[in-house]
């Protein structure tokens, strides 16, 4: 790739100051596919000032000059979505399908929704004789994952563009190569120098440094919870603003009304989608006691039913897991799962046994699960449910609020009953009967899945100071 050993500082590709990388790896191979410059402190250092000193000027743009900025990013990522869903089929593992169309289209979409948002936004207006002003937070630092890498840059990058703010991106060194291309992109759109700068490099070094740095005014993170409470740690000497959204261990509620083996079997697909490496996969499954066996039963037949295999191949439902260390903590909390006695319906530890290398995770299903076992505790971040039975809704409700987080949760069921219930649970999103999302929706989580909203308006308001002008009517 072009410019894997360089950063995108300035508005233009620089050498590190250090000469340092770190190889890429394909996880359906277990081999490199390329390697990327790690940056140091002194790297992200000239990116914050290039950042900095783009601010006055960018931040006194136009809505119009924002807009059709915005435009050409989404005209060029569009033309460019195939090579992106490429990469980050080969970076992180998604089926090139998925990849292609989920992977890179929600990146495209976030902008769109951006704009929609942005067309009417109000920056200005009078609330009695009070001036209020939105005004840009500044400068913002960006540390993203790698499980929907293009998704969760885009949806940082868009409103921080649109509300005049200049930023600092240090995507994930599991998948970065999509974020190279992704700053190529912004070039050809014609961001202002300065005004969107990248640089590769660890959490520990180039992340700290973003986090902590005087001159960056927000951070925006998307990561797991231990992640996060190290970067608000960091951030907290210069009170700057922290917006995080972090794991989750979502609930999702079949209740006796709903159409129960299509709940059930929805409900496996939803939470194996991206082989488990989605933050609101709803990964404890809450069932009616009575109707276990069925609920197990169906799972299992779901589960044994994906096709697990190279991403490459039109037949695989589920690619392999991003890493390593991934694939050793998800066998690791499979083998706690079976030790603390859950019944193991489906899959198991190990890879499937038709593939020989790669980080392949057999679709595992544990039925008559506690809430207090450790697979429904932890966040897995992998192919593997838990199936939980409850007796009374109220008992339902309990369980589903019994965790540390609170990003998503669902609900299946009679339409008027599952409306109820919603208010009672603890979460940022909840979705009701297999309903899908809209980008223009808040997107957050409650405890410690997070503070903050995401996407479409919210994503606007998350990115700008409010400023109150008393007299402005004055003679």
């Amino acid at each position: 790739m072009k410019h894997a050993h360089k950063f995108y500082i300035g508005g233009e590709w620089v050498e590190p100051t250090v000469s340092r990388s770190r190889q890429v790896i394909d996880p359906s191979t277990e081999q490199p596919i390329g390697t990327i410059a790690i940056g140091s402190a002194a790297d992200a250092q000239k990116a914050i000032a290039a950042a900095r000193n783009a601010l006055s000027s960018f931040s006194q743009t136009t809505k119009e000059e924002r807009l059709a900025l915005l435009r050409r990013i989404v005209t060029i990522l569009k033309r460019r979505n195939d090579e992106l869903g490429d990469i980050i089929s080969r970076e992180m593992g998604a089926p090139l399908a998925m990849a292609r169309s989920e992977q890179t289209g929600t990146g495209a979409s976030h902008f769109e929704e951006t704009i929609k948002a942005l067309e009417t936004f109000a920056f200005e207006y009078m609330q009695g004789s009070i001036r209020i002003v939105h005004e840009p937070v500044g400068v913002v630092a960006m540390i993203t994952p790698w499980n929907w890498p293009l998704n969760q840059i885009a949806c940082k990058v868009a409103p921080a563009l649109a509300t005049g703010c200049t930023m600092v991106l240090k995507p994930s060194e599991i998948a970065p190569f999509n974020a190279v291309i992704f700053a190529e992109i912004m070039d050809e759109a014609g961001v202002p120098k300065g005004v969107f700068n990248l640089v590769q490099g660890d959490g520990a070094t180039v992340g700290t440094m973003l986090a902590s740095h005087p001159d960056v005014d927000m951070v925006s993170f998307t990561g797991s919870t231990r992640a996060g409470i190290a970067v608000a740690q960091a951030a907290a000497p210069t009170v700057k603003r922290v917006h995080q959204e972090l794991g989750g261990k979502s609930p999702n509620i079949v209740l006796r009304s709903a159409d129960f083996s299509a709940a059930v079997a929805a409900g496996v697909r939803r939470c194996f989608g991206n082989s488990g490496q989605t933050c609101t996969a709803p990964t404890r499954m809450l069932v009616p006691l009575e109707q276990m066996d069925e609920a197990s039963s169906i799972a299992a037949r779901e589960a044994a039913a994906l096709v697990v295999g190279p991403p490459s191949d039109p037949r695989t439902d589920l690619g392999p897991v991003a890493s390593a260390a991934q694939f050793a903590k998800i066998q690791a909390l499979i083998e706690r799962g079976i030790a603390e006695g859950a019944e193991l319906v489906a899959g198991g530890p190990g890879r499937p046994s038709h593939l020989n290398s790669g980080y392949y995770v057999r679709p595992t299903v544990f039925a008559r699960v506690t809430n207090q076992m450790t697979i429904a505790r932890e966040e897995i971040f992998g192919p593997v449910l838990s199936i939980i039975g409850y007796d009374s809704e109220d008992e339902a409700v309990a369980i589903a609020n019994d965790t540390p987080y609170g990003l998503a949760a669902y609900i299946q069921g009679d339409p008027k009953e599952a409306r109820e219930l919603a208010g009672k649970l603890r979460a940022g999103t909840v979705r009701l009967n297999s309903s899908t999302w809209d980008n223009a929706a808040p997107f957050g989580g409650y405890k410690q899945s997070g503070n903050g909203r995401e996407y479409g308006k919210f994503g606007l308001h998350e990115f700008t100071e409010i400023k109150g002008i008393a007299g402005f009517l004055d003679e």
